[in-house]
């Protein structure tokens, strides 16, 4: 028997009737979180000297989804897009910065803010990245006091198993609490424009269509993702979702609301699975990282700073987990010869 992939969907959500959401019964808010406790602990990274707050605490705190929600819906909002699109962001500073996926604000001319106690303001886009499905919104219209910034926590310390906690609006339903765990961390997803996102989290915390752009929680009630993507039969929650990697996110973000580009790390091949391990290069752009090193079109790369290369989501998501100007080992094997290691200094390459 033969069974079809699901698909890989985008969660923002069309307002129109319909929306492409279907007849499904969305979650139901869950404000209070009673005998519902996120049990995960993680330690947060130092955000010293950075515009987007990062967790500086050393210590491990576990919460309760409620106690949870009740620190960070504050800082959760709703974002209308003109009258085609609706999806979710999280504020991160005072200046009424918000975060969301871009493929949210595409196109947008304006943008309604809805805050958790009901308070709506004007948004414009302040800078948006295609290649990582970032993007920042700025509010106005809002008086700083009445802005509660949710800070970055460090996606690199989740683990398989972890507690992780979802809000957004979900099918429009705004402040919707959901809660599950991390169910495997390093998956790739596909950005809007085409490229590779790398070192995404899957949960199985219930994200759906108008998710998109909001905050994965855990148990400290950090940001440790960027809800961006579910993969599903109906266009509904199957139970696999992924988020965009705080790490990323934040560095991003960063970024955009210094009015710069984002960079991203360019190997400067195409690259296809290899017939017997590894990945082969289809291609070797002239000029640029691999070529600076020595490869040629049919090498076949198998590891990277030692760590083996079984495919290609592993290389793109092993390249997009480093920055411009990276130093990489990369071992690879030409035609039946042996094989040979080579330092790479990565490329940049603007969104």
């Amino acid at each position: 028997m033969t069974t079809k992939p699901a698909a890989i969907l985008l969660i923002s959500l069309a307002a129109l009737a319909g929306g492409g959401a279907g007849a499904v019964v969305a979650t139901s808010r869950d404000a209070s979180g009673a005998s519902t406790a996120a049990t995960a602990t993680t330690t947060g990274a130092s955000g010293s000297g950075t515009a987007v707050a990062a967790s500086d605490t050393s210590d491990t705190t576990t919460l309760t989804a409620g106690e949870i929600y009740k620190k960070t819906s504050p800082g959760v909002v709703d974002l209308k897009v003109g009258d085609s699109a609706e999806g979710s962001g999280f504020v991160v500073d005072k200046k009424g910065d918000v975060v969301t996926d871009a493929h949210v604000v595409e196109g947008a001319t304006t943008i309604k803010v809805t805050f958790a106690d009901g308070t709506t303001a004007s948004g414009r886009v302040l800078g948006t990245d295609a290649t990582t499905d970032i993007a920042v919104v700025r509010v106005t219209g809002i008086s700083a006091s009445r802005l509660q910034p949710l800070t970055f926590g460090d996606s690199d310390a989740v683990q398989p198993g972890d507690g992780v906690l979802a809000i957004g609006s979900p099918f429009g339903l705004s402040e919707t609490l959901t809660t599950g765990i991390v169910s495997a961390l390093d998956r790739t997803i596909t950005s809007p424009s085409g490229a590779t996102i790398g070192g995404a989290i899957q949960t199985d915390a219930s994200i759906n269509p108008g998710n998109s752009g909001g905050p994965l929680l855990d148990a400290e009630g950090d940001v440790v993702g960027v809800n961006a993507q579910i993969e599903s039969d109906s266009g509904g929650n199957d139970g696999v979702g992924f988020a965009i990697p705080s790490d990323t996110a934040r560095s991003v973000a960063t970024a955009l609301i210094a009015g710069e580009t984002p960079t991203h790390p360019q190997l400067g091949v195409q690259i296809q699975d290899g017939t017997s391990g590894g990945v082969t290069l289809a291609a070797v752009t002239a000029g640029g990282a691999a070529a600076g090193a020595g490869l040629k079109a049919g090498d076949t790369i198998t590891a990277i700073d030692g760590t083996t290369v079984s495919d290609a989501d592993a290389l793109a998501s092993l390249i997009a987990s480093h920055q411009p100007g990276d130093k990489l080992s990369v071992t690879y094997r030409r035609g039946s010869g042996q094989s040979t290691t080579v330092t790479v200094t990565l490329g940049a390459a603007k969104s």
